[in-house]
């Protein structure tokens, strides 16, 4: 049989950080998490939503609000109406 020691574990980490990133990595975590979640409350018939309280998605700038203006040209000045 095959007994893993703790130099395979490390060295499956670091093969799976090489392949989907650092920035991956995360986002599947939360899906598996998610998933378990929903598998467990599906056969304990546990049909209430989580009660824990979502995180709301990061807010994003308007296109072009960071941006800043291109050099030599005139920047217009808006007033509210």
């Amino acid at each position: 049989m095959f007994d893993p020691s703790p130099i395979h574990i490390v060295l499956l980490l670091l093969i799976v950080l090489l392949i989907f990133g650092t920035k991956r990595l995360p986002e599947m975590g939360r899906s598996l998490g998610r998933g378990i979640r929903e598998f467990k409350g599906s056969v304990t018939g546990d049909d209430e939503p989580d009660k824990r309280p979502q995180a709301p998605p990061p807010a994003r700038e308007p296109d072009g609000a960071s941006d800043p203006p291109p050099a030599g040209e005139e920047v217009e000045e808006r007033t509210p109406r």
